[in-house]
């Protein structure tokens, strides 16, 4: 039985890259949600449930006199799994849809692109951008602020329960008031259960070797595209660590010269390609390849980081990750949820 269904599996990805080799797919780009039709032949009529738009099945579904069939997907940004990103003066929301035949981790078998670009709105900054939100600290006119974002992108969090396998958007800033532009980095992110760090504390690897996003090697983890220079989002897939517990999120984050990038000071990760990448410059991506190695000092720059480089300790708790089929049934304790920063000794 399980030969015949491997089999037919096989049969059923072989006709998916010959019928999607030019798929019928039409895409509306709506104010605030999108409009996908995608026409599919008789053969993939069974298959409606294996159709999706990112986490999405279709809304609706039509079989059509010829026999064909219709998958629509009309959902909102806010859905699905939509990632919104900043770039330049356009603000873009991506997907992709996809045919799986068989349930995830197996892969899909065909996989097409959504995207949708608007204007930003004059004037237009991010609501998170306020210095309200979350909390921060300061000094020489250097303003740092860290929180946990909802999952548009658009402003802090209202819960701190996170679902196993969805993404904890963190985000981290500095307000560069009268200094020259600075960049700011994530030079290493730990998980720990205790929202300080003790010498015996557990604790989960999230970035190290100076900047090294670990958790993208084997998940879907990554640093999001700046929209400045002085922000940061890591956009990272929730884990087991510490679950239906209380997590902590411990950072070092660094200021930096922007045009100083070495393997001291960078922000990389493991992109589709399986390579590592520099999230700055992709063309300098040969400054990530100690990642899976040692990213050591270079001695004739130790001694120029004081005057280029200050580092701060941040903490952002408590999270709660859960089974997803305990979210309905756990309460989230939003006035508990809080973000401390402080400052330590210059790096």
């Amino acid at each position: 039985m399980e030969t015949h269904f491997s089999l037919g599996v096989v049969i059923m990805a072989v006709l998916a890259a010959a019928a999607f080799a030019e798929p019928d797919i039409k895409v509306m780009c709506e104010k605030d949600s999108v409009n996908v039709l995608w026409r599919v032949g008789p053969q993939f009529v069974p298959y409606a449930a294996r159709f999706f738009l990112g986490s999405c099945m279709p809304s609706r579904w039509t079989v059509l006199p010829t026999g064909e069939g219709e998958a629509h997907f009309n959902y909102k940004f806010s859905d699905c799994r939509f990632i919104k990103q900043f770039k330049g003066k356009h603000i873009m929301y991506q997907n992709e849809l996809s045919f799986r035949p068989q349930a995830k981790p197996k892969p899909a078998v065909f996989k097409y692109p959504i995207k949708c670009v608007y204007k930003r709105p004059e004037g237009w900054v991010p609501k998170f951008l306020n210095p309200g939100s979350g909390a921060s600290s300061g000094r020489s006119k250097l303003v740092f602020h860290m929180a946990l974002l909802n999952e548009q992108l658009t402003g802090v969090a209202k819960t701190n329960v996170i679902p196993l396998g969805s993404f904890i958007p963190i985000w981290a800033a500095v307000e560069q008031k009268a200094h020259q532009p600075l960049l700011l980095l994530m030079d290493e992110c730990v998980a720990a259960t205790t929202p300080e760090l003790q010498p015996g504390s557990q604790v989960y690897p999230i970035i190290g070797n100076n900047g090294c996003l670990l958790e993208s090697r084997a998940g879907n983890s990554m640093f999001l595209p700046r929209y400045h220079s002085s922000a940061i989002i890591l956009y990272l897939q929730s884990f087991r660590f510490g679950l239906e517990g209380e997590v902590y999120i411990h950072c070092n984050l660094v200021v930096w010269d922007s045009n100083e990038l070495d393997q001291q000071r960078k922000a990389c990760h493991v992109k589709d390609h399986g390579r590592w990448e520099l999230l700055d410059d992709p063309s300098r991506s040969s400054l990530c390849d100690c990642c899976d190695s040692v990213c050591a000092a270079r001695n004739k720059r130790a001694a120029e980081w004081e005057s280029h480089s200050r580092s701060f300790k941040t903490v952002l708790g408590p999270i709660i990750i859960v089974e997803p089929s305990s979210v309905s049934n756990t309460t989230s304790p939003e006035s508990g949820f809080a973000f401390n920063t402080e400052e330590m000794a210059q790096s």
